[in-house]
């Protein structure tokens, strides 16, 4: 992994979405260099095809293209090359049995995105800055959940 930065591949069908995170980002202390796209589908041949570089983070909108698969998640969690990977879903008004599914599915992180900008730049930033930290310490990921 390349320490002076996290590579980020953002999934969300809406632009404003994708543009509102993109600029939370390039905010942060920690560089991004993030991808982005606006369905599941497009997220998967990604990472499947021979080009895809793995990123850290994979950053999923729960609303992508209906919605994100429990399947897919388990998929990429059952692959050995993604096991450093941490894949974060964000929504809004989800009920706690649908964020638990995400978390038995494989997922690491479920963000409650907030309403206000400065919350969901805090969100972010606090989010980014635990898995710089798992990331760069060598901290074990097989236990790593978060909810916020």
């Amino acid at each position: 992994m390349n320490r002076e930065f996290l590579n980020v591949i953002l999934a969300d069908d809406d632009e404003a979405g994708q543009i509102l995170l993109k600029s939370i980002f390039k905010e942060l202390k920690i560089e991004i260099m993030v991808q982005c796209f606006q369905s599941e589908i497009q997220v998967m041949d990604y990472l499947n095809s021979t080009e895809g570089r793995i990123p850290e983070i994979l950053l999923l909108h729960n609303t992508l293209s209906g919605g994100i698969s429990k399947e897919s998640i388990q998929e990429i969690r059952s692959e050995v090359r993604f096991g450093n990977m941490i894949i974060a879903v964000y929504g809004e008004n989800l009920p706690e049995s649908e964020i638990e599914d995400f978390f038995v599915a494989g997922a690491h992180v479920f963000i409650r995105k907030p309403n206000t900008y400065a919350d969901l730049k805090k969100i972010v930033s606090d989010v980014v800055a635990v898995i710089w930290q798992y990331q760069t310490s060598g901290l074990n990921r097989d236990n790593f959940i978060l909810k916020i």
